[in-house]
């Protein structure tokens, strides 16, 4: 009897600690690097001009609330430019995790855009050139939306929105910039 008791106890254990061990396996977020900002500025213009810097005044984020859905984090931005051309290296959450991406603006079109880091556990698809080709020649209309249409990735819904938010505050933020 007394060693039926201790045989159980020691079960009942055991399927605590495997709880328990589930519970807290939650795997950590990676960060995939696939670019570094620098190599994307140096890829974009070839020899890297200075950066300079738009403060992210009241005005301004009164612009880009809209297309993010809330204030950017950051009371400046840095950026590239080189003639008409500009580089953004924008960062916004997907799921949990902050993602970073780039993007070149010419003319009021996105030229090219690119995912620089992920951090989520899922939807890193969104790095696939078949992907971001989808944003090149794409502009904003007068309500803020992009002008063509971004196809989603079934599973990266939410990076694929914060792809879409991204570059829609590029697009505005380029067009702040006096040429």
């Amino acid at each position: 009897m007394k060693k039926n008791l201790i045989r159980r106890a020691h079960y009942l254990l055991v399927a605590c600690l495997f709880s328990l061990a589930c519970v807290w396996s939650v795997p950590a977020a990676a960060d995939t690097v696939y670019q570094t900002p620098e190599s994307f500025i140096a890829e974009a213009f070839g020899t890297p001009p200075a950066p300079a810097f738009l403060w992210l005044t009241a005005e301004v984020q009164a612009s880009i609330r809209p297309l993010l859905g809330h204030p950017y984090p950051q009371a400046r931005l840095r950026y590239w430019r080189v003639g008409d051309t500009t580089a953004w290296v924008l960062e916004e959450t997907g799921k949990e995790y902050p993602i970073t991406a780039g993007f070149l603006v010419q003319n009021g079109q996105i030229l090219q855009a690119r995912l620089l880091v992920y951090r989520e556990a899922r939807g890193g698809e969104i790095h696939l050139s078949s992907f971001l080709r989808q944003f090149d020649g794409a502009g904003i209309d007068a309500s803020g939306a992009l002008t063509r249409p971004i196809d989603g990735i079934t599973g990266a819904t939410l990076s694929v929105d914060a792809m879409r938010r991204m570059a829609r505050t590029a697009l505005s933020l380029s067009r702040r910039i006096p040429l």
